[in-house]
């Protein structure tokens, strides 16, 4: 009993610590983007950059700031009531809610968020730029405001709740995994993985600074440069950063009790750090793979880019091909650095490679962040009606911000994937725990009929998740499209160069808000039901089979889709830098047109599913590691039809 209020108490806690990180971030992004509207108007491009990336620096410090103090305090008031070291495995289920808790905030905040800025901007984009001709973010489309507001619900608050959940799932599966540390390693032992995430944010508050005064952003080619200098910096200082912490806060040697079979590993710090310093170069590994398919400086995206030459059927073809064939790498890197940390410190390695990938977290969501800022910044201009040149700037920088929000996305789904890992080898743990050892002591068992068919079901839960977000951001554009050619056709001087009427951007702004509160709860309720249901009907089994086949097939999807959405997004500005007499023929050509029916599908891939499909493999993952207790409860693990 005591134990369920102490998970439930962690839940809301780590529920409230996500939505004020993402609230401070969005209040923020806000006041930040006419600022930078202003500083664009200004010569040169120092002082809009900087503007724009330090605005993105509040919100990533608060939220990994935050979410270590707010862990690290519920662990310390825990402990008070499991002061003996052998106790420490029942902290750290407590511990679980927290991770819970944030998932299911990120759970909302991306499928909600997604919903909400895809319809306005594929509403707005259809028949402002392709039936009208008018540009992107004018006045007179009344999707225009929905479309800037949808930006920082999405990219914002949605990215910033998605990598706090990975940051404290990957915290709760890395303490429940080495619960048994604590016994012979002590309180500092244990608590590694906290230190770990402080010892980043440390790098990332001395690395901030690259960006802004070291390397100055004085022309355009320098701001996609500054960024990615930035990311690599703040790796590269990770290095020594994470050994000294290895060194400092574990002892000479400490035991983990082995995820599979009765034994007990000897570990030292090396071997810890390793396992970290694995996921960090894995992550920015990941990252620059999906900077070169997502980038308009490399081939893939120009090829994408001059396939709308014949239309948008080759345009699409091309893209989703890219997509495809972009989750090659990454997978195989995802797949040594399971293997190399798996065989280094069995699942507790997986659990710190998960925490190598997000040592930089503080420095992955202030490039994320910049580029939602950008965005709504070029937005204000076309809406202010400033010079052109101010328009120009904004968007030179919102161009290395998609790229760079490509590489975050990258980093989420990479982290989320060894999260979810990691996760899984905490649920056995914890099973293992309540049965005495008498349940998955040499594994799990893939084919056991009951798990080998729920690994295929687990499949599928990814792609029946993607379709209902995809259809869910189609109706809800479809009402927006309707709802703009209305006002169109009812205020025929709207569309002249000054008009009398003006927009009802209430009403578009409405349509995204019903169909974002109305459409997540479906996709929601499946990913958040699915393991529950599938625990108390057909036991833990079923429900191991269910994890892996979900992480296996989101992982493949969320970055084949993400780098489809991101690359015909960057072929669309591509296009829109050529020159009327050049191939390309600019914007406002049938080239062009044809890039933007690209892109408007690529916005629900890689900012609605794409995304959300990290939320579906760790969010399934956490609810089962916090009911495996219950699970297990019910017919000794077998279930209410004890099949297995």
């Amino acid at each position: 009993m005591q134990r369920g209020l102490f998970t439930a108490l962690s839940f809301v806690l780590g529920a409230v610590t996500s939505i004020v990180s993402g609230y401070l971030g969005m209040k923020v992004a806000v006041f930040s983007n006419v600022r930078t509207t202003v500083s664009a108007q200004k010569p040169g491009f120092t002082a809009c950059f900087n503007t724009a990336f330090r605005a993105g620096a509040v919100m990533g410090f608060a939220l990994c700031g935050l979410g270590i103090i707010m862990l690290y305090a519920t662990m310390l008031v825990f402990r008070s009531y499991y002061p003996n070291p052998e106790d420490w495995i029942y902290l750290t289920e407590c511990i679980t809610g927290y991770g819970l808790g944030g998932s299911s905030i990120a759970m909302f905040g991306r499928v909600g968020g997604g919903i909400y800025t895809k319809a306005a901007d594929v509403g707005a984009d259809l028949v402002g730029k392709v039936v009208h001709g008018i540009p992107e973010d004018d006045p007179r489309n009344p999707a225009t405001i929905a479309d800037n507001v949808g930006d920082n619900v999405g990219d914002v608050a949605g990215m910033g709740s998605d990598l706090f959940g990975s940051f404290a799932e990957s915290t709760c599966a890395a303490l429940v995994i080495g619960s048994s540390i604590g016994a012979t390693g002590g309180w500092d032992a244990m608590v590694w993985p906290l230190i770990l995430s402080a010892t980043g944010i440390i790098v990332c508050l001395l690395c901030s600074f690259i960006a802004t005064d070291i390397f100055t952003v004085k022309k355009e080619a320098d701001v996609e440069t500054a960024l990615k200098v930035q990311l690599i910096s703040t790796t590269a200082l990770m290095i020594p950063a994470t050994y000294g912490a290895a060194v400092w806060f574990l002892p000479a040697e400490f035991y983990l009790k082995q995820t599979v079979g009765t034994g007990t590993l000897t570990l030292n710090p090396w071997q810890a750090w390793v396992c970290v310093i694995m996921g960090a170069v894995g992550g920015l590994v990941i990252g620059l793979i999906t900077e070169y398919y997502t980038s308009h400086s490399y081939q893939p995206v120009r090829e994408v880019a001059n396939s709308c030459k014949t239309g948008a059927a080759t345009n699409m073809i091309y893209g989703i091909a890219l997509g495809y064939k972009s989750a090659i790498i990454p997978v195989i890197v995802l797949a040594l650095v399971v293997y190399g940390s798996f065989t280094l410190c069995d699942m507790y390695g997986v659990a710190l490679a998960a925490i190598g990938f997000l040592t930089n977290l503080a420095t992955g969501l202030t490039i994320d962040v910049y580029g939602p800022v950008c965005d709504n910044a070029g937005g204000i201009a076309e809406m202010a009606e400033l010079d052109p040149s101010v328009r120009e700037k904004t968007d030179a920088l919102d161009a290395a911000g998609n790229t760079t929000a490509a590489i975050g996305k990258g980093f989420a789904i990479g982290s989320a994937a060894l999260v979810s890992l990691a996760l899984f080898g905490a649920f056995v743990t914890r099973i293992r725990h309540s049965s005495g050892d008498t349940v998955f002591q040499n594994g799990v068992n893939m084919l056991e009929p009951i798990t080998f068919a729920f690994l295929i079901i687990g499949g599928m839960i990814p792609f029946a998740f993607a379709a209902m977000t995809m259809k869910s951001v189609g109706l809800a554009a479809m009402e927006m499209v309707m709802e703009v050619q209305r006002q169109f056709d009812e205020k025929p001087h709207l569309l002249d160069a000054n008009p009398t009427e003006r927009p009802d951007y209430d009403a578009c702004i409405a349509i995204s808000t019903k169909a974002s509160l109305k459409e997540m709860v479906p996709p929601g309720a499946m990913v958040m039901l699915t393991p529950l249901l599938t625990g108390i009907i057909f036991g833990v089994s079923a429900v191991s089979g269910l994890l892996v086949g979900s992480l296996v097939a989101s992982v493949q999807l969320a970055i084949s889709m993400s780098n489809s959405g991101g690359a015909w997004d960057n072929a669309k500005k591509y296009i829109e830098k050529a020159s009327p007499d050049s191939e390309l023929k600019g914007k406002g050509s049938d080239i062009h047109k044809a890039a933007v029916v690209g892109d408007t599908v690529g916005d629900p891939f890689k900012d609605t599913s794409g995304p959300a499909l990290n939320i579906v493999m760790k969010l399934m993952a956490v609810l089962s590691l916090v009911f495996a207790d219950t699970f297990y409860a019910i017919n000794d693990g077998t279930g209410l039809l004890a099949l297995s």
